[in-house]
């Protein structure tokens, strides 16, 4: 798997997976063990829940087979360039969301707001990972605890999917008569879900008790979290073996399991027959367009932080390509094994599909495990499915966590702090966690769909929009551009350079519009919440934003000239520590000004993997100072 066009030399640094007495190649920040980790980890990251809780009815609500065509036409023309731009926009820098705008120091705020953002979503997904653990041990048993309604949560509108008196599936009840006899029938997995997990108050302001049951799932979260982070890329590497794999074992268990029950073609069928009238509808577009641009976590800070951990001349196009089109699949395998069991469950209470389908939390934890109580050995399919969600949920909280880790080592920057990086990560779990702890009240699941509506919507679309224009038209396209075909050895196909000038801007653009018109108050079933709480929702969602214009106010006092004309210029310039962060990737405009007997004592340095080690610490020492691109005294100490 080494980079196209890189000679020789180049490619003993590189990505060649399983190669022997392979060292970092940037002894400072560490690098991936090899590329595999990178791509399981960014496949991780973009691999999440919304892949299986939210595309799948976003298929069936948008036309069923029909929206895979506007789907795919937004993940070629926005959803893979702008991947690809984040990830060499990280790897060319060697930097995290913040380091990179090294690149137009006006911008930096746009690292701050992704900063913000992957700040409110690590905090709430986090507590959805935590009712996943919930409900993995709540399945530990030879009854699923929502598979009957005879318990003290219950309610007498409670009815059940099965015969209480004994038991069996065979003995279903006629729910075509319950529906048409009350309005009011409620499923037993609902009022599990609602009486007693979380104990749901009746408004978002009376938060009533901490759920400790769930505040201790939560601890369990973010100590998982921790320790997998424990050694940054280095441990989360090898633990993406693992959760980036496994949650397609368990897909195509589910998958199989559920293809083979009765009325699973009538889901599949539900989710698949195509409505092409529906593709003339702008709403379809924009919801395609939308899911592509979140499901990918574009704008999140989490690409440009794992991308800043490869090698320099790793071939980061061809992985772009990879992880979108595996993250895509997918949420298309995902829409399967959802609408079968659906389709099951449907077809056993009498009813239409669109009575059992659902999205988001709704799914999750009410829809799909009621289904599973339908199942033989409920309690297995029950376990593997949260194990499922725990780890897809895992797989992206990791990524945020080291998004803002990595954030804030590379911006202090000195040994001190990356010496103690772990104790940074523990910093931050343990703010996350007790920034979680209102989360796991009788108020809990308010908030967190609140935040989820606001803190990671349409300020990621302003993020992305003004990130691409900055790179394009502020830095300029051509420099852009020979910075990548400098680190990949090919320029960016012209296809990514027609996108990134015009095309993702546009749909980006469009993106914004659709959200803002298609915007509606936030409510949770009948809930409707209260003007304050929404006003609320719209402060986080700005929280982010607003970084953008303080920071480019900021840079711009502090910029140097006479004018305001000049300041600007001098703000949106590339500051000198701008480029490759080691000495040996620093060629062309990047070349540091060296005299010719210093240039080659340092070019032989480097050149000679094999040497004592204190030559080899003098290489690190030369290779640490050249990473600010200056050219002092020091230089020449060396």
């Amino acid at each position: 798997m080494s980079s196209q066009g890189v000679p020789c030399p180049q490619e003993q640094n590189g990505a060649v997976p399983g190669e022997t007495a392979k060292r970092d190649e940037n002894l400072k920040r560490g690098n991936w063990g090899n590329q595999i980790e990178f791509v399981l980890t960014s496949v991780g990251y973009a691999v999440g829940l919304g892949n299986v809780w939210r595309f799948p009815y976003l298929c069936y609500r948008n036309g069923g087979g029909a929206f895979m065509f506007p789907y795919f036409i937004m993940l070629v023309f926005c959803g893979i360039p702008l991947f690809f731009m984040e990830l060499s926009f990280g790897q060319f820098a060697s930097q995290g969301c913040l380091g990179v705008w090294r690149i137009s120091p006006m911008f930096k705020g746009v690292g701050y707001g992704m900063m913000v953002v992957s700040s409110y979503i690590g905090i709430y997904y986090n507590v959805v990972i935590c009712i996943a653990f919930y409900y993995f041990f709540s399945s530990m048993t030879r009854v699923l605890p929502w598979t009957y309604c005879g318990n003290y949560w219950n309610t007498p509108d409670c009815a059940g999917v099965l015969d209480v008196t004994n038991g069996s599936a065979g003995s279903s009840l006629n729910f075509t008569q319950l529906f048409n006899q009350t309005a009011k029938r409620t499923s037993p997995s609902e009022e599990y879900w609602r009486r007693y997990v979380l104990k749901l108050s009746d408004d978002i302001g009376n938060l009533g008790e901490v759920r400790l049951p769930l505040l201790g799932c939560l601890g369990v979260s973010w100590v998982v979290v921790f320790l997998c982070l424990i050694k940054g890329v280095k441990s989360s590497g090898k633990v993406v073996y693992f959760t980036a794999t496994f949650p397609y074992v368990v897909l195509t268990i589910l998958f199989v399991r559920g293809i083979t029950l009765e009325g699973a073609v009538t889901g599949i069928m539900y989710y698949l027959t195509p409505q092409w009238d529906k593709i003339l509808d702008a709403k379809v577009w924009g919801d395609a367009a939308s899911q592509i641009f979140y499901s990918l976590g574009c704008a999140w800070g989490g690409l440009i932080t794992m991308a800043s951990y490869n090698k320099f001349h790793n071939n980061c196009y061809r992985d772009s390509i990879i992880i979108s089109i595996t993250n895509c699949a997918t949420s298309v395998y995902a829409g399967f094994v959802i609408f079968s069991i659906l389709g099951f469950m449907a077809n056993h209470l009498g009813v239409d599909v669109s009575k059992v389908a659902d999205h988001g939390p709704g799914l999750a934890f009410v829809a799909y495990p009621e289904a599973l109580t339908l199942l033989p050995i409920s309690p297995l399919w029950s376990v593997l499915f949260f194990f499922m969600l725990i780890l897809l949920g895992l797989g992206t909280q990791f990524c945020l966590l080291e998004t803002l880790v990595t954030a804030i080592v590379d911006e202090i920057g000195n040994e001190w702090i990356i010496r103690r990086k772990t104790f940074v990560t523990l910093g931050v779990a343990v703010v996350g966690f007790l920034l979680g702890v209102p989360l796991t009240t009788q108020a809990g699941i308010y908030w967190l769909l609140l935040m989820d509506n606001y803190a990671a919507s349409f300020s990621l679309v302003v993020i992305s929009c003004i990130m691409c224009v900055s790179i394009m038209y502020i830095y300029g396209h051509r420099n852009y551009f020979k910075d990548i075909e400098m680190m990949l050895g090919f320029p960016p196909p012209i296809f990514f350079q027609i996108c990134w000038r015009f095309i993702s801007p546009v749909i980006i653009f469009f993106i914004l519009v659709f959200t803002v018109i298609q915007y509606r108050p936030i409510s949770y079933n009948t809930y409707v919440y209260p003007t304050w709480a929404i006003s609320i929702g719209f402060l986080m969602a700005l929280s982010s934003v607003i970084c953008i214009p303080i920071y480019a106010v900021f840079c711009v006092l502090r910029s140097e000239g006479d004018s305001l004309m000049q300041r600007l210029k001098n703000a949106t310039r590339p500051s000198r520590e701008w480029g490759p962060a080691l000495m040996e990737h620093r060629k062309g405009r990047y070349a540091p000004v060296l005299s010719s007997s210093t240039e080659s004592q340092l070019e032989v340095q480097l050149l000679n993997p094999e040497k004592p080690k204190s030559d080899e610490a003098g290489v690190a020492v030369a290779i640490t100072v050249g990473t600010n691109g200056s050219t002092h005294s020091q230089d020449s100490k060396i």
